[in-house]
């Protein structure tokens, strides 16, 4: 048997940035939404830091140039948050 199967990658058309979280809204209608608490960057920027993104490529991700912080589509669904860099 042979199935046929379409898989396009998750794409974001928009985003919000609250206190509490971060919610994407991709291309396919999904709604998706992680702690703010996943990006140490993002919790300690300012509002208007938060304001302040790119969508980038196709909707691939979004990035802060503010706080220099990068988040993608794939991280969000994986469930992958941001990691603290390791002080040597």
């Amino acid at each position: 048997m042979n199935i046929a199967v379409d898989v396009t990658e998750p794409r974001l058309t928009e985003i919000r940035v609250t206190d509490s979280e971060i919610v994407a809204y991709l291309l396919d209608g999904r709604t998706i939404s992680v702690p703010l608490a996943w990006s140490w960057r993002l919790t300690g920027a300012t509002p208007e830091q938060r304001r302040n993104y790119r969508i980038l490529g196709d909707g691939q991700g979004i990035h802060w140039p503010d706080v220099d912080e990068d988040i993608s589509v794939e991280g969000m669904l994986a469930g992958t948050p941001a990691r603290r860099p390791v002080a040597e």
